[in-house]
């Protein structure tokens, strides 16, 4: 899986994502911080990687900035994208589940090497939900992304 992959600043969690994605096996494409000569502004480098996702470059992408906040801001402002601030493995899995979140964002501050890798662990293991309910609520969110585009 091709993961696109930003953070407004070279922490060692950010340093630790990429490694430990490249060590699961995905190919990672770095953005911010995180590559030389890139702006790594968060709302620069978050949206560059959610546009790999929306555009079908990435399969998914995780933004990281020091709250994790201003990321999935940025991130979710990129029609096709939903990000989700994950801080522990369930909102992970659920982020996946419910709302087939296809953009992580994490935090720099409180994202410790063994959360991380919880995070990850749910976050790869969950599908997205068949229930109609889910499905329904994935569509309307797609659909708010239209009628933005349109205005």
């Amino acid at each position: 899986m091709r993961i696109s992959v930003s953070s407004d600043m070279d922490e060692p969690v950010a340093r630790s994502l990429v490694a430990e994605l490249r060590e699961r096996g995905h190919e990672v494409a770095a953005h911010g911080a995180l590559r030389p000569g890139d702006d790594p502004q968060w709302a620069v480098c978050s949206e560059v990687a959610a546009r790999e996702v929306a555009e079908g470059m990435s399969d998914q992408a995780v933004v990281c900035c020091w709250t994790g906040t201003g990321a999935s801001i940025a991130a979710n402002k990129v029609p096709g994208v939903r990000a989700a601030l994950c801080t522990d493995a369930y909102t992970a899995d659920g982020a996946r589940r419910w709302n087939d979140a296809n953009v992580l964002a994490l935090s720099l501050r409180l994202t410790s090497e063994p959360l991380l890798k919880e995070i990850l662990d749910a976050w790869f293991a969950a599908a997205a939900s068949e229930d109609a309910e889910d499905r329904g609520n994935v569509a309307r969110i797609g659909r708010l992304d239209l009628s933005r585009a349109s205005s």
